[in-house]
């Protein structure tokens, strides 16, 4: 019989009823919510205030963290803080170390916040606000937010085991052989791509290169203070680096008009070498040093601009000028990105509602340095709500704009042309309005030569920021002044996630290669750090590298497989947590990841079958491959090639897209037959199987948390 964990707050689920007061604040919440949603999805064909889209996001995110996390934690979960973590019993001072939650919560919320929340819902617009709201908000909720807790927990129990070795130990040797050739391959490709947004914001931007650059030394400072000058000062710190951090900003733009920007204004490829060299310093030193206080400073920004942006929606109240639900959610013809509404929008949105690099993150550097167990909550599930509020706030930038102005920045180059009256021309005929002299003063007033073919989503979401923020701070002068820093703010947005999923891949690569030879395998052996972590940003840098010098080749090569790619690790993810779940004797339990897990399924493998077998070659690669191919044999040259080797770099790259999505999925295909084999033998077992999760520790840091906040507890 298990023996329960004595508490100091046994009598917490009578503390944990509502109040009165309480009920009616959160009646309050629930109306408010309830209100707003009404008024989202019942306008049509008048325009409505994008301050009811933020009141809707907010008042589901309170009741969902409220409520729904708490009977995660509670029930599900059952953290216990008498229980000492990974970050306590093998505190290294590199990669596992007890830190402030307000820290850590900082730290994970930018390593998890990257180019996904900012560009997927820009993108997604084309169909309208509606769909993407409604998946950004009931997708965190019910999927990402749970995801990234549960892996966090289980991560935790498991000494920081990464998301691989934990389907290895739970699911099998098949499965977690699958699993950890899909989630490292996967990886690389999500960190190259990643990088590569970075380079494309900071190439050429002195502005942005030297606040970017400023956060290391910074950091590094505040690295020191924290742990060694002013142990625990949390607060005192942040209040230095925030001050620090707002004089790199403004020095930004001193140094890009002055005899310094030369300086800091920098080429492509010399970018990609200072993020290669910058992604392997990261991974080697201690964490307290540099990771993690500059991604809690990081965080300051990120947070900072996106309550910034959410007052401006409030005092400027925007119009919402996108339409509730697009002719392109059904036809499926859009032309920021071709295929339907199911499954592609759920693929073009990931982070912001559920996203499988998360889970990478959730199983690397977290549960390293969590120091007690509920925390969880907070870091796990509190952490993607914020991320899915900015998935929020760049829909709002999105569908502000006007419809013309959006559709000429995001359609291809080869639609629009290159002039702004072949552009305006062009957006006639997707039956939107703008001028050519639209166009050319909307290029002015951000000081941009031009915005057309602008593709991507970053700068559509920067010019959408300065509406917003000129309206309300400093006028029609200052978009312009707005528009850069928006840019600079995706940047380092973006940064943060290279570095820590660099670490990440470091921990993946030395747990699969500690397989073969243990000694690679242990996380605090030097040589193993060095080799591993030069490994990995090699891989991703030469893709990198390769995509910087050639717009056909490397990481642009593989950029097709970015969103289908990242919803199968969460497909893996969601898989390795519902068979612990089921194996740990919390069968009653397993909706609780199992049906998220059959939904990112069925996108998944619904966007990959249209990929692979699709005859249109706007959407299936193979049938790109055949129209290229036709091209080539009849002697025409087709956009985006601009020469006959560049069709034959297209017919390559649609050739290997086809030929990795169909490898992904079957190796996905592979881990969950495999899970599904353990889940019913774990059913028809007269006992628990056996699990991987390490043995019980009593903890001697601080004393435990409440109840309330999850803290329930047996001892096995």
């Amino acid at each position: 019989m298990p023996e329960t964990v004595l508490q100091p707050a046994l009598e917490a689920p009578e503390k944990s009823r509502l109040s009165p007061r309480s009920i009616l604040l959160w009646a309050v919440v629930a109306l408010l919510g309830a209100v707003a949603w009404g008024v989202l999805a019942l306008a049509r064909g008048e325009r409505i205030s994008a301050v009811w889209l933020v009141v809707a996001a907010l008042g589901s995110y309170a009741i969902a963290y409220r409520f729904y996390s708490r009977f995660l934690a509670r029930r599900v979960l059952e953290p216990d803080d008498r229980r000492a973590t990974p970050a306590e019993r093998l505190e290294d001072g590199v990669d596992f170390h007890p830190t402030d939650k307000r820290v850590l919560l900082g730290h994970h919320f930018a390593a998890i916040a990257g180019a996904g929340p900012l560009v997927g819902p820009v993108l997604a617009a084309q169909m309208g606000y509606l769909p993407g709201t409604l998946w950004i908000v009931a997708g965190v909720i019910f999927a990402g937010a749970v995801q990234d807790m549960v892996v966090l927990f289980l991560s935790m129990r498991r000494d920081g085991t990464s998301l691989g070795q934990m389907a290895r130990d739970e699911i099998g040797r098949a499965g977690g052989a699958a699993a950890l050739v899909a989630v490292f391959a996967i990886m690389i490709i999500l960190l190259g791509v990643l990088a590569l947004v970075v380079v494309n914001a900071l190439a050429h931007s002195p502005w942005g290169t030297f606040s970017v650059a400023m956060t290391i030394p910074i950091a590094l400072f505040m690295g020191f203070w924290l742990h060694r000058i002013r142990p625990g000062r949390v607060v005192e710190t942040s209040f230095i680096g925030v001050a620090l951090l707002l004089l790199a900003i403004v020095g930004g733009s001193w140094v890009q008009n002055s005899s310094l920007a030369s300086a800091f204004t920098l080429s492509p490829t010399t970018l990609v070498f200072c993020l290669v060299g910058y992604g392997f310093v990261a991974s080697v030193l201690p964490v307290w040093m540099l990771l993690a206080p500059r991604d809690y400073l990081s965080t300051f920004m990120k947070i900072g601009t996106i309550a910034l942006l959410a007052v401006g929606v409030v005092v400027a109240a925007p119009v919402l000028r996108a339409d509730a639900v697009s002719d392109f959610a059904t036809s499926g013809a859009g032309p920021v990105f071709a295929g339907s509404l199911f499954p592609f929008l759920f693929i073009t949105i990931a982070c912001g509602a559920l996203s499988g690099f998360h889970a990478l993150v959730s199983s690397g550097t977290t549960p390293k340095l969590i120091r007690k167990e509920s925390q969880v909550r907070l870091i796990g599930y509190g952490a993607m709500l914020m991320e899915s509020f900015v998935a929020i706030m760049a829909l709002i930038a999105a569908a502000t704009l006007e419809p013309g102005l959006y559709y000429a920045m995001n359609a291809p180059a080869g639609l629009l042309g290159t002039t702004v009256e072949s552009a305006s021309h062009a957006v006639a005929g997707l039956g939107f309005t703008i001028t050519p002299d639209q166009l050319t003063q909307a290029a002015q007033a951000v000081e941009e030569q031009s915005l057309i073919a602008r593709s991507g989503g970053a700068p559509t979401l920067a010019v959408g920021m300065s509406e917003i923020f000129s309206g309300v701070f400093g006028g029609t002068a200052m978009k312009a002044f707005w528009y850069h820093f928006a840019i600079m703010f995706e940047a380092l947005f973006i940064l943060t996630t290279v570095d820590a999923g660099t670490r990440v891949g470091r921990f993946m690569l030395q747990d699969m290669l500690g397989n073969v030879w243990k000694p690679l395998g242990r996380v605090n052996w030097k040589p193993g750090i060095w080799l591993c972590s030069g490994l990995v940003v090699a891989a991703w840098g030469y893709f990198l590298h390769s995509g910087a010098t050639d717009p056909l080749g490397g990481i642009n090569q593989l950029f097709p497989l970015f969103g289908i790619a990242n919803q199968l690790l969460a497909a893996i993810a969601l898989t390795v947590c519902t068979t612990v779940l089921v194996k740990s004797g919390k069968l009653r339990w397993a909706w609780v990841t199992g049906v998220p897990l059959a939904w990112v399924v069925a996108i998944t493998f619904t966007a990959g079958w249209q990929k692979i077998f699709s005859a249109d070659p706007r959407v299936g690669f193979f049938a790109q491959r055949a129209r290229y191919a036709d091209g080539i044999d009849a002697g025409r040259v087709l956009a985006p090639a601009r020469t006959p080797a560049d069709m034959h770099t297209v017919v390559t790259n649609s050739t290997v897209d086809g030929v990795l999505i169909a490898l992904f999925l079957l190796l996905v295909a592979v881990v969950i037959v495999n899970a599904g084999i353990v889940c019913v033998r774990a059913v028809r077992a007269p006992g628990r199987l056996p699990a991987a999760e390490a043995p019980y520790v009593e903890s001697r840091l601080d004393v435990p948390e409440r109840a309330g906040e999850g803290l329930v507890g047996v001892r096995p």
